[in-house]
């Protein structure tokens, strides 16, 4: 006899086969049909549209990063330019102190931006966020110099730099949700890993240009106008990447969402009264990408050529080759991710961390260009751990109506005080301690707070969305 599929044992079977169509094997589900018309997956969700998503996820978060990569890349020539009245370190010090104030706007900016897309929609506020960042980095290129408006140019660069703050919050967080929400089951870790991929290009084209001006101009000329060049690269980027995104609709669980009419009209007040221990949790599992992403993807060539007397072009060099490791690393830690769990990597990257940063710090005091680059690609590959896991760590914590707002306010809390202010804060314990060593006590400070976070969690990667 025939079980019917009515009885809880064919339910059962019924269920587990369905599951088996959206997660063992995605791509069949994605593929065109033999007419040519594109053929949705069980959620609803083509192979097109994922694309899209993909792309418009990338672009935009691209353009966001790609100006705080120039800026720190750069950070030597805009010192000169905008406080050169200061001695050397102290100018280097303004300079990284106006990058860390524009992220103590972020998580004003993370309220903001989590309770538009909590309740009107990612779409909208991801498309609105790339605009304000895109115009305010064009507009970095327009400040005139300090020699040409005295006290009036770096006070131009701490507002411009404070919207892009602003702008900023939104960025990471929508784009990671958004993913998430729109990928396969089984692959959530992979897609939400073009988050922090695209964030790496926007490091490696911004070191690449670096290493190319101050290859090809004389410092006179980087001063005067080389320096310009790559914000005036914002708009074009900026206004492809909104055009993208305007072209695409929520996600789905957003709009069953929309249509029940269960969107809450205070997602932050939802977000304090039930979810505060995942936001708790979530805070400090995010120091590490904090510390970690600024001291060794960003601050690491002025580190280098300043601190530790490298060739400033050879600095660029070495942390170019790095990110591009980087890069690749990064989709393979979201694929392990999604096959051993999102604690099992990211208590991983702690551990190592804690063990070999220190090590790491003094082999790079050795000179050596080759082992240089090395302990780069090395320090690189230990972050892949943990920036390849944390986008979809940290959405699958909350649930889908505030997963927007607890996502950008914890991510943007824990950047706001313990990333934005790392070059300046690495800069200072070297100067106040005399050691070349500080930022890696630092960095492995920070590792062992988010080990402890990340250990009191829940594992997620195996659940559905909630």
């Amino acid at each position: 006899m025939t079980q019917s599929n009515n009885t809880p044992a064919g339910k059962h079977a019924t269920e587990r086969s369905a599951t088996t169509s959206l997660t063992t094997d995605p791509a069949r589900d994605l593929g065109p049909t033999l007419s040519g018309q594109e053929r949705p997956d069980p959620s609803g969700v083509g192979r097109k549209t994922r694309n899209k998503v993909v792309a418009a996820s990338f672009i935009g978060n691209f353009v966001e990063w790609f100006d705080y990569a120039v800026y720190g890349y750069l950070a030597v020539t805009i010192t000169a330019v905008f406080f050169p009245e200061s001695d050397p370190q102290t100018g280097l010090m303004l300079t990284f102190a106006l990058f860390a104030i524009s992220f103590l706007v972020r998580p004003l900016g993370g309220f903001v931006w989590g309770h538009l897309g909590d309740k009107i929609g990612r779409r909208t506020a991801l498309s609105w966020s790339i605009l304000i960042m895109s115009a305010a980095t064009f507009c970095i290129a327009l400040i005139p110099s300090y020699a040409t408006i005295g006290i009036w140019a770096p006070i131009l660069l701490l507002i411009i730099r404070v919207v892009q703050g602003f702008s900023a919050s939104g960025e990471y967080a929508g784009a990671s949700a958004f993913l998430v929400e729109y990928a396969p089951a089984n692959r959530r870790g992979l897609y939400a890993a073009v988050v922090p991929a695209s964030t790496a290009t926007g490091l490696l084209l911004g070191s690449l240009l670096a290493a190319l001006l101050t290859g090809l101009l004389e410092p006179g000329q980087m001063q005067d106008w080389g320096w310009r060049l790559p914000f005036l690269l914002a708009a074009p980027m900026g206004l492809i990447g909104r055009y993208i995104r305007t072209k695409l609709e929520d996600s789905p669980v957003f709009k069953e969402l929309a249509n029940e009419d269960n969107v809450i009209k205070a997602p932050v007040s939802m977000l304090f009264k039930e979810h505060w221990r995942q936001l708790i949790q979530a805070v400090g599992a995010v120091l590490l990408n904090a510390v970690g992403f600024y001291v060794i993807l960003s601050y690491m060539p002025t580190y280098l050529s300043q601190e530790l007397g490298l060739d400033e072009t050879a600095s660029y060099v070495a942390t170019t080759v790095a990110l591009v490791t980087y890069i690749g690393f990064i989709f393979l830690t979201g694929m392990l991710s999604d096959r051993l769990g999102r604690k099992r990597v990211l208590i991983s990257a702690s551990i190592l961390f804690i063990f070999l940063t220190v090590p790491a710090f003094m082999l790079l005091d050795t000179g050596n260009f080759l082992v240089i680059i090395l302990v780069q690609i090395l320090l690189g590959g230990m972050l892949t751990l943990n920036d390849g896991t944390l986008p979809s760590y940290l959405a699958e914590m909350f649930p889908t109506r505030v997963r927007y707002t607890g996502f950008a306010v914890s991510f943007n809390l824990s950047n706001a005080l313990f990333g934005g202010t790392a070059p300046f804060v690495a800069t200072l314990l070297i100067a106040t301690s005399g050691s070349v060593l500080a930022p890696a006590w630092y960095l492995m400070g920070a590792a062992v707070i988010s080990l402890v976070a990340v250990a009191c969690s829940v594992e997620t990667s195996k659940k559905p969305l909630a």
